[in-house]
């Protein structure tokens, strides 16, 4: 789906009219319009207004046009799995479950994988295997590739 798709059906959802919508964004009713045909299309503080206003990721407005993927455990994203900063805005590079209210849930790689063996581990998938393959993709994920190891744990991942 196209961002003037997004925008439109969110509107009639909501059951605002372009006026209406217009003003909650502090732009003109023609903005609206123009985005809504795909003349335009919102700018960045335009898409935090709208992804505030319809909770939904700025990825979601955009039409989704990467996959996203926790960059602590690996898990395909969407809207209702997104972590969300202390001030409810998304935070579209972490799950809800690695990053809640502001802060990582997991302290190590160890522990995280720890928690991933012991709960995807299955008959066709023993624990040692799941071990195995996230001691081989985590560290490439934005939250544990550093040059130094793990010196950006408990940072603010923005």
């Amino acid at each position: 789906m196209k961002t003037k798709d997004i925008i439109l059906e969110l509107r009639t959802k909501h059951h605002m009219t372009q006026s209406a919508l217009a003003e909650r964004l502090s732009v003109t009713r023609q903005a609206v319009s123009r985005w809504e045909t795909g003349e335009t299309t919102p700018d960045i503080d335009t898409l935090k207004a709208l992804s505030k206003l319809f909770d939904r990721s700025i990825n979601t407005l955009l039409g989704s046009p990467r996959q996203l993927i926790c960059q602590c455990c690996g898990m395909p994203l969407d809207d209702a799995s997104i972590s969300r900063e202390p001030d409810g805005a998304f935070n579209e590079d972490y799950c809800k479950w690695c990053y809640a209210d502001g802060r990582f849930v997991y302290q190590s790689m160890e522990e995280l994988i720890a928690f991933l063996a012991d709960h995807m581990a299955s008959e066709t998938y023993p624990a040692e295997q799941v071990r195995r393959f996230c001691e081989e993709q985590l560290p490439k994920l934005k939250h544990w590739k550093t040059e130094h190891g793990n010196e950006n744990q408990g940072q603010d991942p923005r």
